[in-house]
């Protein structure tokens, strides 16, 4: 399929060294991102599809790294079905597991959490929910595994761990089993703060920094924060990537932000939300917590997409995440809300706002145009002004 979208008001690359990419237009190819800023007429009249963008600003899509899947479209925290292709209609494209810690009855031997670990990772190896791709299996560290049961898992395709859900006695001892997992080239993920769930234990930058994962998951706290002295430890003394949730606390997370500022840090940041969990389920939580660190510090917007975008694609080692050449062709286009003060995107999320999402692209694929099902109208009219082949566009509406 090719797919064109014209009249793009303004680029967001993903990329938060050089943010703004220059031109008004973005072609995709067989789901890949081939032209971005400016393309021919040919490539237009030759198009599958064609969006006339009306002025929104084309953002990557968003890629929550810290979700909580089970099986499905379906989380028993919660007791919702549908909710990741909800969250498709706040701009997600991908999301990652966080360990599938929430399945009923959740085995803890060793056995048991690898089985759970590859079954997630292949039942969502092809399955895209409302068009989401969806980074499932995280093996849980439990006592008893070892560095062969860590190959094991890896060799069949899972690729992430995660400490902080076991019965170990103490976090430290978490430390060898991350530091194998990272020699095997997994990604290594950590529950950082207060007890989340009874039987976890409380996680701090001591621990953290004895076991030197590649994701502090919820540095700002999931929900409960580590003490504010561990922030400072955690920036200098690592280069751990911190990982933000909406699900969290926000003076913590403006915490952070800062610090990785400070310290030119900032492609360790990471904006995820930290759901389902008890906190519930928020299809526009990523879109909050950007707007949280665009309003609430001096944050250029930009960034703070880039941290719910590229960031996220170049710890996780994704090729989303960017609006450049040669990577997926996920594309969110964005405007500010109908009946609201600002007349933009970036001004409205600067001002705090929600922002309307008003179309997705994922995989090279239109999954709606015109109307999130979870936002308001945007101001300006986002349609397909040329369409090839038989297809619906509009997205079931609440």
């Amino acid at each position: 399929m090719k797919v064109v979208i014209v009249n793009i008001g303004k680029i967001l690359s993903g990329e938060w060294r050089d943010p703004v990419s220059a031109g008004d237009s973005i072609l995709i190819e067989d789901g890949m991102i081939s032209q971005v800023g400016t393309t021919s007429a040919a490539n237009v009249a030759a198009a599958d599809v064609v969006i006339d963008a009306g002025g929104c600003v084309a953002i990557p899509g968003l890629i929550d790294s810290h979700v909580h899947i089970t099986f499905g479209d379906y989380t028993p925290r919660q007791n919702t079905v549908g909710y990741l292709e909800s969250y498709l209609h706040g701009g997600v494209t991908s999301a990652i597991s966080a360990s599938e810690v929430h399945v009923p009855g959740r085995p803890k031997d060793p056995e048991g959490v690898k089985a759970l670990a590859v079954a997630a990772y292949k039942c969502f190896e092809k399955y895209r929910p409302g068009g989401m791709k969806v980074y499932a299996g995280s093996l849980i560290l439990e006592p008893g595994l070892t560095a062969d049961d860590l190959r094991e898992v890896c060799d069949k395709g899972v690729g992430l761990v995660k400490a902080g859900f076991g019965a170990f006695a103490t976090p430290f001892e978490y430390a060898p089993l991350v530091h194998e997992a990272r020699k095997l080239g997994m990604i290594s993920t950590v529950h950082t703060g207060g007890s989340s769930i009874p039987g976890s234990s409380g996680i701090w930058a001591e621990h953290l920094l004895a076991m030197n994962p590649d994701v502090s998951f919820h540095v700002n706290g999931g929900p409960v924060a580590m003490p504010d002295e561990d922030y400072p430890r955690l920036v200098r003394e690592s280069d751990i990537a911190l990982q933000v949730c909406t699900a969290g606390n926000l003076r913590t997370t403006l915490l952070v932000s800062n610090l990785l500022r400070e310290a030119a840090a900032f492609a360790r940041l990471l904006i995820a939300t930290d759901t389902p969990t008890g906190s519930g389920i928020m299809p526009l939580g990523m879109l909050y917590t950007i707007s949280h660190l665009a309003s609430l510090t001096d944050l250029p917007v930009e960034l703070a997409i880039a941290a719910a975008t590229g960031n996220n694609a170049k710890v996780y080692r994704l090729n989303s995440g960017l609006l450049q050449p040669g990577r997926d062709g996920d594309v969110v286009l964005i405007d500010a809300c109908a009946g609201g003060s600002k007349q933009d995107a970036l001004s409205a999320l600067r001002s705090g706002d929600m922002v309307a999402v008003a179309a997705v692209v994922s995989g090279g694929i239109p999954r709606f145009v015109g109307r999130s099902r979870n936002t308001p109208a945007s101001i300006r009219a986002v349609r397909v002004e040329q369409c090839r082949i038989p297809m619906q566009f509009g997205g079931a509406a609440h």
